[in-house]
C-alpha cells in the first residue's frame, strides 16, 4: 500500500525499533545476526487495518438495538444502556471491543464518543493497539436527562482534561480527538469551540453527520439547511473533520466535503441496518477521502473490518447496478492508507514503508476453505477472506496476536466478565427485549 501499490511476492519486511527499516526485497547483509527470522510463506503480509468508528462502551451492549428504527435505538435503547455503564464496565466493554478487532487485524481504530475516556484509554494501553480516544459530548436536544445535561463549555473543559492526561500516551499510540454526538445535540456554540481547540491543538473532530433523514430535517428546522450546509456556513468544515455516515448527503454537499477536503468514515454494515446507502462511489470520484468503520455493537453487532471491506465492495455494486463500482483495489486503500489520512496519522501508519511504525498484520491465504484457491491476492483479501484468516498482528514492533493467540489479554477471563456485566447494565437500565419466540425452561 506505498505511493505505487506495489505488490512484492516472495518479499520481506525488515522491523528494527518499533519502525519498519526496509521493505519488499530486503538486502539480506541488513539483518542484524541476532534478528527473529519469520516464515510467511503462503501469508500475506500487509498494513494493520484502520477502523475509523467503533464505540468501545457499546460493545457489552450487542444485541440491545436490533430491528427497531434510529430513534428507538438512540432513546429507548442505547441512551439507557450508557447511563448505566459505570467506569469499570466501559473498562471491561472497551478490551472485549479491543480484542475482537485485534482478531480482526485492526491496529489503529478511532471512538466518536463516550462518557468514561480514562478507562477507555487504560484499555488501550492494555490491549497493545492504537486508539483515537473522545468523550461524547452533548449540550442540548430532547432526550437527554436533566442531571446529564452540560454547556458547551463544560463540554470542552472536561475534553481539555481528557486530552491533558491521555493524549500520546502509551508510546505515542493513543491520542485524544474531540467528540460531537451529532447536530440534534450540539448547539452551533459547541461546534465552533470544538473546532477552535482542535485547530489549537492539532487534533480532529469525531461526528455522526447526515445520519438519518429525520436529521436533515430537523437541520432545516433549527438551522435553516440541511446539516453539511450548515456546518459549511458557520466554518465548521475542515480537514481535521471526520463526517461519519454521510448518508443523506447531497450533491452540492460532497463538493463542500471535496473543497474543505472533510474525511468520512463509512460503515456499510450499520448504515443498511436502519440509515440507508451512502454515496461512496460519488464521493470517491470527487476526491473525497472516505475510510471504513464498523460503528458499535449494538446497531452493527460485527467489529470486524474484513466483514465491512467486503460489504463496502458489493453493496453499492447492487445500488449503482455497476459491477465496476468501488472496486477491491480501493476498498483495500479505504481500509488502510485511507484510514491513516482520515486519522491524521498518514505520516506514521497506513502502509509499509521504511520509516513508519511497523503496524503490520499476517493474512494466512490458505488457512479457511472460503478463501482458496488464490489467483488473485487484492480480491481475495476483499471478497474471500475472514477474519478468521488473521494470523497474527504487530502493533508499534510488538506482537499483540501470535499464531492466533492474542497475547496482551487473557481473552477468556475478558469474555467471561463482558457478559457477567452486560446483563447487570440491561437489568439496570430496564431494558426489556421482545421474545421472538418461546422459551422453555426445566
Amino acid at each position: 500500500m506505498n505511493g505505487q501499490r506495489e505488490i512484492f511476492e516472495a518479499g520481506g519486511v525488515l522491523v528494527r525499533d518499533g519502525r519498519i527499516e526496509s521493505v519488499g526485497f530486503v538486502d539480506e547483509a541488513s539483518v542484524p545476526e541476532n534478528a527473529e527470522i519469520i516464515d510467511a510463506g503462503g501469508k500475506v503480509v500487509m498494513p494493520g487495518l484502520i477502523n475509523t468508528h467503533v464505540h468501545l462502551s457499546q460493545q457489552l451492549g450487542r444485541g440491545l438495538g436490533d430491528d427497531v428504527d434510529l430513534l428507538t435505538w438512540l432513546h429507548e435503547r442505547t441512551w439507557p444502556y450508557e447511563r448505566s455503564l459505570t467506569a469499570e464496565d466501559n473498562h471491561v466493554s472497551s478490551l472485549a471491543c479491543c480484542l475482537e478487532m485485534i482478531r480482526s487485524g485492526v491496529t489503529c481504530f478511532a471512538e466518536p464518543g463516550g462518557q468514561h475516556v480514562d478507562t477507555m484509554g487504560r484499555a488501550v494501553e492494555q490491549a497493545g493497539i492504537r486508539g483515537i480516544l473522545a468523550r461524547s459530548t452533548m449540550d442540548c436536544g430532547e432526550g437527554i436527562p436533566e442531571h446529564a445535561r452540560e454547556s458547551a463549555d463544560d463540554c470542552i473543559a472536561r475534553q481539555v482534561e481528557h486530552m491533558d492526561r491521555w493524549h500520546g500516551a502509551a508510546n505515542g499510540r493513543i491520542r485524544v480527538w474531540l467528540g460531537l454526538r451529532t447536530i440534534f445535540n450540539n448547539s452551533d456554540e459547541l461546534i465552533l469551540k470544538s473546532r477552535e481547540l482542535a485547530d489549537a491543538r492539532g487534533v480532529g473532530m469525531h461526528m455522526h453527520v447526515a445520519e438519518v433523514k429525520e436529521e436533515i430535517d430537523f437541520a432545516k428546522a433549527d438551522r435553516g439547511l440541511p446539516t453539511v450546509e450548515h456546518l459549511g456556513r458557520i466554518g465548521a468544515l475542515g480537514p481535521n473533520l471526520l463526517a461519519v455516515h454521510t448518508v443523506w448527503i447531497t450533491p452540492k454537499e460532497m463538493d463542500l466535503f471535496r473543497l474543505h477536503d472533510v474525511k468520512v468514515s463509512h460503515c456499510p454494515g450499520a448504515a443498511m441496518k436502519v440509515l440507508g446507502f451512502a454515496p461512496v462511489p460519488e464521493m470517491l470520484q470527487r476526491g473525497i477521502c472516505v475510510s471504513i468503520g464498523t460503528d458499535g455493537a449494538p446497531c452493527n453487532n460485527r467489529m470486524d473490518m474484513f466483514d465491512e471491506m467486503y460489504l463496502t465492495a458489493m453493496i453499492h455494486k447492487g445500488r449503482t447496478l455497476d459491477p465496476t463500482a468501488v472496486p477491491a483495489q480501493s476498498v483495500l486503500e479505504m481500509g488502510t492508507v485511507n484510514g491513516a489520512r482520515a486519522t491524521l496519522w498518514e505520516d506514521g501508519i497506513g502502509s509499509l514503508e521504511p520509516g513508519k511504525a511497523a503496524d503490520l498484520i499476517m493474512v494466512d491465504m490458505h488457512s479457511h476453505p472460503g478463501s482458496m484457491p488464490v489467483h488473485d491476492a487484492v480480491a481475495n483479501l476483499v471478497y474471500a477472506m475472514r477474519s478468521s484468516c488473521v494470523e497474527s498482528v504487530m502493533c508499534d514492533g510488538n506482537w499483540v496476536m501470535r499464531d492466533r493467540k492474542v497475547l496482551t489479554m487473557d481473552e477468556e477471563a475478558v469474555l467471561n466478565e463482558a457478559q457477567q456485566r452486560a446483563d447487570a447494565v440491561r437489568k439496570r437500565a430496564g431494558i426489556e427485549l421482545p421474545q421472538r419466540f418461546p422459551i422453555r425452561r426445566r
